[in-house]
Parts: C-alpha cells; sequence; structure tokens
C-alpha cells in the first residue's frame, strides 16, 4: 500500500499530475493539479489507492487532512472516486465537515455532483463518524455556515476564486490571509471573477 509519493512534478492536466519519483512517472488524481508548481524541486502527495475491476488508480492530496475526508466521503453509498474529488475541489475539509456536522444541505448541495439525496446520504452515513477527524475544523467554518444568505453564497465564489488564484500559483497562506481581510467587505453577490480581482488587490498590497 502506498501512503505517500514524494518527487517532482512532471506533467500536468486537469484532471491529473505525472510525479517523477526516482525516474518513475506516477498518474495521480488530485483536486488542484495547476496548484502543484513544476518549479519546486519536491511536492509530497498523501496517497489513496483506489483498485477497480478494470484499473487501479492513484488519488493524491496535500494534507492529511484531504485524504482523510476522501476517504470518509467514498464510504456514502453512491459517492465514489470522481465525485469524492469533486468536493475537495468544491470545498476545503473543514468547510466540508462543518457543512456534513450541522446538517447544512444547501451548502452541501452547492459542492460538484452532490445533489439533495446525496447530500443527505452524506449528513446520515457521515455525522456520527466525524469526530475522529480533526475537531477545529467545525469551529473554524462555523461562522461562515451560520450565515446562509450572504456567506454561502460567497464561500461559494470564493471557492471558485480560490482554484483560480491557486492555479497561478498563490499558496494557501495567503489566500487565507487575504480571505479574512475580504470576507467581511462583500456582500454575496460578487462573482467569482470580481472576488479574483479583490483578492489580488490584497495579495499585492501584502
Amino acid at each position: 500500500m502506498i501512503d505517500y509519493l514524494r518527487g517532482k512534478v512532471a506533467h500536468i492536466e486537469s484532471e491529473y499530475v505525472v510525479l517523477d519519483v526516482h525516474d518513475v512517472g506516477y498518474r495521480v488524481f488530485t483536486p488542484n493539479p495547476y496548484g502543484l508548481s513544476r518549479n519546486e524541486d519536491q511536492v509530497q502527495l498523501f496517497i489513496h489507492y483506489h483498485v477497480r475491476e478494470d484499473a487501479t488508480q492513484l488519488f493524491g492530496f496535500t494534507t492529511r487532512d484531504e485524504q482523510a475526508l476522501f476517504r470518509r466521503l467514498l464510504e456514502v453509498s453512491g459517492i465514489g472516486p470522481k465525485v469524492a474529488l469533486g468536493v475537495l475541489v468544491g470545498g476545503r475539509p473543514e468547510t466540508v465537515v462543518a457543512a456534513i456536522q450541522q446538517e447544512n444541505i444547501a451548502f452541501l448541495t452547492k459542492l460538484p455532483g452532490i445533489g439533495r439525496k446525496t447530500a443527505q446520504r452524506m449528513i446520515l452515513d457521515l455525522k456520527d463518524k466525524l469526530g475522529t477527524l480533526d475537531s477545529r475544523w467545525a469551529v473554524a467554518s462555523m461562522i461562515d455556515l451560520e450565515m446562509p444568505g450572504v456567506a454561502s453564497d460567497s464561500s461559494s465564489a470564493w471557492a471558485a476564486a480560490r482554484e483560480a488564484l491557486t492555479g497561478l500559483g498563490y499558496r494557501d497562506v495567503e489566500l487565507d490571509k487575504a480571505w479574512l481581510v475580504l470576507k467581511d467587505k462583500v456582500t454575496g453577490d460578487e462573482s467569482p471573477d470580481v472576488l479574483i480581482k479583490k483578492a489580488l488587490q490584497q495579495l499585492f498590497q501584502g
């Protein structure tokens, strides 16, 4: 069983990267391939090894949190690797966990590939199992989820904006810092494009 891979990003596609580990190229599906810079000497991805009848696939994540949540999502009836990966594209682990614990169907149905019935199954199957994950996630995300008008809309738009900014090479710590400043200034009506422009202004200011 492969727990993690560490190597250089040799190739990037929209759904996966090819990670060169000692001259062996591993195709690894990951939530945000373009966020993994080919300029870095080494990239470490925590791996989920998935075996099907017709294929063996590797799914990789930059944190243990993403890896753990991905595996929990696969326990839900009707959620396969592709949908689970889409959930992690649409929301950070702590936000998704908080939504499940608070039974926030409105938020969950905004995630890629998640309809109302699947959101209900996520809550039913996982709500009592997420206590084994880090409890700080729910605390960190509670403010956003308690404001379904402004916060859920702006958070959804920010998720798309964040993905684009990550693709431009900005690090998570930089984007988190920018969002802390911006989230109190948005109305909830902003499109991802508008949030990208505002975030860039904030990032340029430092």
